[in-house]
């Protein structure tokens, strides 16, 4: 049981409704953390933004991954863990991310953020304990990889220099998930792999801090190992010849794949990117890239098991996904390679505006569904493994 059976266990009436309610109290958060730190892009963009304040851009690398992203993340393994007490987790990442956008000291929010990321790795104990799965273990360094980043940034570093502890957290912890959901793809020395991986990028983050001009192109280089490796190994590869959810799926991942591989190979031959084109191409190809192309990639399977509600598989979910690889080429390559100012501009909105066309289908979707059946093909087993072949 290296997943929660119950995902796929569904019990109509008013309980399983206000079940679905108590989690959409924990997403609520996340969603506003999304939003804001969409604005907060805009105001680095230079543009108009329908909230404007002094923070908002300095937290927005923070908000986005710790407070969006942790708190999807921690939502998601607190159902997986079947324990109230999980759910501190992502109920304490929502409300550091909550206060860091509130006139509150930002102090409080840093405060909540370690807290909630302390949590989110505690989490993986009972997970453990269930499974003693390599899958679980790489997942648990993710979450040590945001705790960490998450202590410095209450100790006063800089939000760049937490880039590659926070790049560390998300692909960590999508690596583990890759290996949860496709473990009979990759083989069965699968695991011992990835853990191994998993624990260079950890050395190789803590160099970087420390150690920049050595331990950036260290990260690099293991980071284009486990991406090469990732890339070769996963199913993407072959239901990308599929149709309909599996070869979105597909597209996604492999896109994502693609953009992990251009971050880790400015880091392998660039070194250090603290600011300037190089840092704007390391943090979009990463968090926007990667991320979001696996979030979109996981969403018509993930969201469904935590609210118990279907994402049906509509061709109109391609619309974000080619804005946001379209205007990312765009942003990378002619904004940042080639410096220049007016296409970084039109692309830095256009990825925002991707973003939000996802949301906005994704809730138009699971809102007009129904409560997901007992046997549901987007539902997790008890084996964690995805029914339907949507992997």
């Amino acid at each position: 049981m290296d997943r929660e059976a119950s995902l796929a266990r569904v019990v109509p009436g008013t309980r399983s409704s206000a079940t679905t309610l108590r989690r959409l109290v924990f997403l609520l958060p996340a969603g506003i953390a999304m939003l804001a730190g969409l604005d907060a892009a805009l105001l680095l963009l230079g543009l108009p933004a329908p909230v404007t304040t002094d923070r908002l851009p300095d937290i927005h690398g923070v908000l986005l991954v710790l407070g969006f992203v942790g708190t999807l993340i921690a939502l998601e393994r607190a159902v997986a863990a079947r324990r109230r007490a999980g759910f501190a987790a992502p109920a304490l990442l929502g409300l550091g991310a909550l206060t860091l956008i509130s006139p509150a000291p930002l102090l409080v929010g840093k405060i909540l953020l370690v807290a909630g990321t302390a949590a989110l790795t505690l989490l993986y104990l009972p997970l453990w304990r269930r499974q003693r799965d390599p899958a679980v273990l790489v997942q648990s360094l993710g979450a040590v990889a945001a705790t960490g980043a998450a202590v410095l940034w209450l100790g006063g570093v800089p939000a760049p220099l937490l880039l590659p502890w926070l790049a560390a957290f998300v692909i960590l912890t999508i690596s583990g998930e890759r290996l949860e959901l496709a473990r009979l793809a990759m083989g069965p020395r699968a695991g011992t792999v990835l853990v191994l991986l998993a624990a260079g990028i950890l050395v190789a983050i803590v160099a970087a801090l420390l150690w920049p001009r050595v331990g950036t192109p260290l990260l690099g280089l293991v980071l284009t190992v486990l991406t090469g490796w990732l890339a070769w190994h996963d199913v993407a590869r072959a239901t990308v010849r599929s149709v309909g959810l599996p070869r979105l799926a597909a597209v996604c991942m492999l896109a994502g794949y693609a953009w992990l591989g251009i971050a880790a190979g400015i880091w392998l031959i660039g070194g250090p990117a603290v600011d300037g084109y190089r840092y704007d191409a390391v943090v979009h190809a990463i968090f926007l890239g990667f991320t979001i192309s696996m979030i979109m990639a996981h969403a018509p399977v993930i969201l469904p098991a935590v609210l118990r509600r279907p994402f049906p598989y509509h061709a109109v979910l391609y619309v974000p996904v080619v804005a946001l690889q379209v205007s990312l080429i765009a942003r990378v390559w002619i904004g940042d390679a080639l410096g220049q100012q007016q296409a970084w501009l039109i692309s830095g909105v256009l990825n925002v505006l991707a973003l939000l066309s996802f949301l906005v289908i994704a809730v138009f979707l699971v809102g007009r569904g129904k409560q997901v059946p007992t046997s549901s093909p987007g539902a997790r087993s008890s084996s964690g493994k995805v029914s339907g072949g949507s992997r």
